[in-house]
């Protein structure tokens, strides 16, 4: 079992940074494939980026390609995403996932992601 609490959403302006945490708890931590949605009003959970067990392999969408890093601090059972050059569409609820225990490799796919945080929000001004 794994259980993920989201941090550090808040409001920034366009062209600023923020950087989201995902604390979990659980045994298995170091064995879990983790990933970051975000979901807008009115839209479906979309994929944001995706990170192996091992952080030696990770995975962006299109439109936060360059933008966004996603990383993990296995000692600490935390994943990161370092949000920079934030564009207004970038608002959403953003969500922490994480894959059951020693499935390594990321997915795309929502349906693939076991466990989920709460969400923390990302407001983005114009």
């Amino acid at each position: 079992q794994v259980q993920l609490v989201e941090s550090g959403g808040g409001l920034v302006q366009a062209g600023g940074s923020l950087r989201l945490s995902c604390a979990a708890s659980g045994r298995t931590f170091n064995s879990n494939a983790m990933g970051w949605f975000c979901q807008a009003p009115g839209k479906e959970r979309v994929f944001v980026a995706g990170i192996n067990w091992s952080g030696g392999s990770t995975a962006y969408a299109d439109s936060v390609k360059g933008r966004f890093t996603i990383s993990r601090d296995n000692a600490r059972n935390t994943v990161y995403l370092q949000m920079n050059s934030l564009k207004p569409e970038d608002t959403a609820i953003y969500y922490c996932a994480a894959r059951r225990a020693y499935v390594r490799n990321w997915s795309r796919g929502a349906n693939d992601y076991d466990y989920w945080g709460q969400g923390t929000q990302v407001t983005v001004s114009s």
